[in-house]
Formats: C-alpha cells, sequence, structure tokens
C-alpha cells in the first residue's frame, strides 16, 4: 500500500477545497495517486471538488487588437507576478504594443514574437528593459491571431483578467458584441461537442455512473443516467449548447439564437489572465528562518 503523506493530503485539499479526512481517504482509495483520489472525491461529493483546472493563480493581463478594416484581430496574455504592476501604464503600453505586433505581422510563436522590432529595438530588449525598471519579472505567455470570415467582436472584463475575441458570420454589431460577452461570463470550452475531447466525456461517464450506483440506482439504469449527465455536461461547456445569458425566457440556446438571427460563430477565444497557472505557495514561518539565516551569514 502506497504512503499517504500529510503533505499529499494538503496537496488534495487545495486543489479541491475536500475536508481533510475525505481527502485521505481518497488518497488512500486511489493508492496515492492524485488525479485519481480526485475522481474518487468527485463521485462522493460532487463536481465541486475539482478546481484544478480553472485555478487562476498568476497575475497579468489581456490585450486585444482589431485592424482598422475589422479583418484581423489578436489577443494577447501576458503575465506579472503582482496585480500592481499588471496596472502599470508601462506595462500596459508593452502589451497593447505586443498585440498589435501580432495582429500585423503574424509571429508564429512567443518566440518570434519575442524578435519583432519595436521601438529602437525589440520586443525582447523592451520586456527586459521594463523588467528592470520595475523590478519584478514579467513574460510574455499566449497569443491567437484570426483572419475574419465574418465579423470580429471583443470583450474584455475584471480589469483586463478576461479577454474574448469571437469571429461571428451574419448578424449584425450588436449580436457579435453579445456573443462576446456571453463567453466571458459562461466560459464554454468548445464551440460544439467536437470539441470536447473523448477522454473528458469517458470521465464524465464513469463518475455519473459510480455516483449512481453508490446512490442504489439498478445497474441496469446506469448507462441511461451516465448518457444523461454527459449530454447535460455538453450543454453546460459547449458555446452552442449554452442557454444565451440574456434570453428573455431564459431558455433560449446560443444556437437558437444564432439560428433566428441567421448566423454562425466561425470561432472564438477565451482567455482567462493564469488560467492553468499555480503560484508558488510560501511557507512563511519557513521563508522568515531563512531571512534570519540570511541576516545572519549562516
Amino acid at each position: 500500500m502506497a504512503e499517504i503523506t500529510a503533505s499529499m493530503v494538503k496537496e488534495l485539499r487545495e486543489k479541491t477545497d475536500a475536508p481533510m479526512m475525505e481527502c485521505k481517504k481518497a488518497l488512500t482509495e486511489a493508492a496515492g495517486d492524485m488525479e485519481k483520489a480526485e475522481e474518487v472525491l468527485r463521485v462522493k461529493l460532487g463536481s465541486k471538488a475539482s478546481k484544478a483546472a480553472s485555478r487562476v493563480a498568476a497575475e497579468g493581463v489581456v490585450s486585444i487588437h482589431i485592424s482598422a478594416d475589422g479583418k484581423v484581430g489578436s489577443m494577447l496574455e501576458i503575465n506579472s507576478e503582482t496585480d500592481f504592476v499588471a496596472k502599470n501604464d508601462d506595462f500596459l503600453k508593452l502589451a497593447a504594443d505586443c498585440a498589435a505586433l501580432i495582429a500585423t505581422k503574424n509571429p508564429a510563436d512567443v518566440a518570434a514574437l519575442s524578435a519583432l522590432a519595436l521601438n529602437d529595438g525589440t520586443v525582447e530588449s523592451a520586456r527586459a528593459a521594463l523588467v528592470g525598471k520595475i523590478g519584478e519579472n514579467m513574460s510574455l505567455r499566449r497569443f491567437v491571431r484570426v483572419v475574419a470570415q465574418g465579423r470580429l467582436a471583443l470583450y474584455i472584463h475584471g480589469g483586463s483578467k478576461i479577454g474574448v475575441l469571437v469571429d461571428v458570420v451574419g448578424g449584425d454589431e450588436a449580436l457579435a458584441k453579445d456573443i462576446a460577452m456571453h463567453i466571458a461570463a459562461s466560459k464554454p470550452k468548445s464551440l460544439d461537442a467536437t470539441g470536447v475531447p473523448a477522454e473528458l466525456l469517458e470521465t464524465e461517464r464513469r463518475i455519473a455512473i459510480e455516483k449512481a450506483r453508490e446512490s442504489g440506482k439498478p445497474e441496469a439504469m446506469l448507462e441511461k443516467i451516465a448518457e444523461g449527465t454527459v449530454q447535460k455536461y455538453l450543454r453546460d461547456v459547449t458555446l452552442l449548447g449554452q442557454i444565451f445569458v440574456k434570453a428573455e425566457d431564459g431558455k433560449q440556446t446560443i444556437e437558437q439564437l444564432l439560428k433566428a438571427k441567421g448566423a454562425s460563430v466561425a470561432s472564438f477565444t477565451l482567455y482567462i489572465v493564469g488560467e492553468g497557472i499555480e503560484k508558488k505557495v510560501t511557507d512563511f514561518a519557513a521563508e522568515v528562518a531563512a531571512q534570519a539565516a540570511a541576516a545572519s551569514g549562516k
């Protein structure tokens, strides 16, 4: 049997918010496998037991640029160590300059973007100079460039912490803006079911079966229950399946809205600053001890 350490329990607790004893039991049942333990907790405690995938732990901003003719758009995430720096005017200007360069120069990746000319040097030299001036590290994390098939719309929310760039074919400007706002609010993972990984659906199906079994449902009903759960999951995580946030009847889906307007979504990208990045958790007592040791020359 794998040894379940206090640090493992603490890690699972931080990932899931589940009670410590439940975390220990789950790790024991999963023989120390962290991912399996999360699944065990989801079966026992529900979907709220897993928050790791959407944890936001880094600072920074999302910057969006759309060309004057509306044909090309770009969106960039640039990270900083603190929210204070993320509000700095020079930092925000660097983000905006980089977003514009992405739209006009079409770099292949972050390395290519960093090598592009900016002011009297390059993007990288401008970044390095700003790091030296502010005294805090910052990095260009990711970007997307879109050539419009229809109409580009953007939405920035929460002090530039959430950004959306969407390409809507048909409809009008108001519709495109509404779709962008909806994406920021509802955070779909993909446009439709074809964009959801099969392994993710299989995990949802497996968890649904185990939850139904533990609740005493007959074996003959488990597959039907699981299928219903998977379909609900798809409605929740796909843009077309979601209920439009401004639906007057509270029932109209994005797919129904688009059909009524004679429109479609060609593509969308949603960035949430720091998504998937976990900050280093500092042991305050250990940090103080280390600083004291350094001060005493030990």
